[in-house]
């Protein structure tokens, strides 16, 4: 039924790798994304879509068929990039100390290509398909942003599907994963501060050493994660800074521990929170010191919705074939931003493979590292998939016979 998108989408990908390359090589942090919006916008001139830009962050919101009265739908592209180095010795390679390491470039690309596959199937449209071009998902909530700038209400009724994708270097390139239910953690942060009282190296025992209480932190943690949080219901508490003390023989006053939460479930989290509050204070009172907590709320766990989610895996099947959609075993303890409209609207979000050909799945640098590639033949599927899936959700409308 969609494998004439693949078709469509092989013509589109010479468009869709220019783009990608070029915002590559000129990669930008956070919500404020000017270039990046700047090629975007001159890429989805001559579309007929109603654009929107975000006035809190570089967002763009592009509406195909906003007067239609069927069902709608957001895809999503993130476009941000990272605060890394780039090391790939790619000839498109970023210009500056910051990198497309997580594949936003294509997933902007493939957004764009997807807007011209679907306007030239306007007659197979029954309701308005939304394009959300996000920034800030590297931890900067720019799809919260969004949504708190009206993404919901841009068309009426609003949407009642909502669909991303996201490459990986992790797995063969033009394959398709996913689960139904939690498929990404929420991820909090968590800050620690012991203090106790500085003094002389040589005397611990005349002063009181902070050090050493935030390392009995750090493994009492541990252990009350396995012993109180069930296993079904899992959480992961890694603290990866320690910061005290300024020179070998000084025991300073305090010492700070920051570190990241990742839960699958509401409840879980909130439980964490409180372990996290009980053994912090009391390991610190067991010594004579004191401990202050905070947490730092970040993403929400990232719920595919069980019914879209269904219906996805039955297209992406059609369009790439059942072997190639291979169900994710367990929820991945990463998180993601598009958690947020997950809470609000029914959808999911699927990981489509991206390793190079002259690489092995599993063993090629993953996204996150400062030598990440991806194979840009699989930005066909992930077009020819964003169109499908809009097109199944807002109503096809069968073509005449010619």
């Amino acid at each position: 039924m969609f494998r004439s998108l693949l078709e469509a989408a092989a013509e589109q990908q010479p468009d869709a790798v220019s783009l990608r390359r070029q915002i590559h090589a000129e990669p930008e942090v956070g919500n404020h994304l000017p270039l990046t919006r700047d090629k975007v916008l001159m890429a989805l001139e001559g579309l007929p879509l109603d654009i929107r830009l975000n006035e809190t962050t570089s967002g763009i919101v592009a509406i195909f068929g906003g007067d239609r009265t069927g069902p709608a739908i957001i895809l999503r592209g993130d476009m941000d990039g990272l605060p890394l180095a780039e090391d790939t010795g790619l000839e498109f390679s970023s210009r500056s100390n910051t990198m497309h390491a997580c594949g936003h470039d294509l997933h902007t690309a493939m957004l764009v290509g997807a807007a011209g596959l679907l306007v030239d199937r306007t007659d197979q449209l029954a309701g308005p398909v939304v394009f959300m071009f996000q920034p800030g998902e590297e931890s900067h909530h720019g799809a919260r942003y969004m949504l708190e700038e009206g993404l919901l209400d841009v068309v009426s009724p609003r949407p009642t599907g909502a669909f991303a994708l996201h490459v990986s270097a992790a797995y063969e390139s033009g394959t398709v994963r996913h689960r139904p239910g939690a498929q990404m953690a929420a991820a909090d942060q968590v800050t620690i501060v012991v203090t106790g009282r500085g003094g002389h190296a040589s005397s611990p025992h005349l002063a009181l050493d902070p050090i050493a209480v935030a390392a009995e932190i750090v493994l009492a943690t541990q252990t009350a994660i396995t012993r109180r949080i069930d296993v079904f219901d899992p959480a992961v508490v890694t603290f990866g800074s320690i910061d005290a003390g300024t020179t070998h023989n000084v025991i300073p006053e305090a010492a700070t521990l920051v570190g990241t939460i990742r839960t699958l479930s509401d409840a879980t989290r909130a439980d964490v929170h409180r372990l996290l509050e009980r053994v912090a204070t009391g390991v610190a009172a067991a010594h004579g010191a004191t401990a202050t907590v905070a947490l730092d709320p970040g993403y929400p766990v990232s719920f595919n919705d069980t019914g879209f989610t269904a219906r996805v895996t039955e297209i992406a099947s059609d369009l790439v074939g059942e072997t190639a959609v291979v169900p994710l075993e367990a929820p991945i303890m990463g998180a993601e931003d598009w958690s947020y409209v997950l809470n609000e609207v029914p959808g999911m979000m699927t990981f489509i493979g991206a390793c190079p050909s002259d690489l092995v799945p599993g063993e090629a640098p993953g996204n996150h590292s400062n030598l990440v590639r991806f194979d840009e033949g699989a930005m066909v599927v992930g077009m020819a998939l964003l169109a499908a899936v809009a097109l199944d959700h807002c109503g096809i409308t069968p073509a005449e016979p010619s």
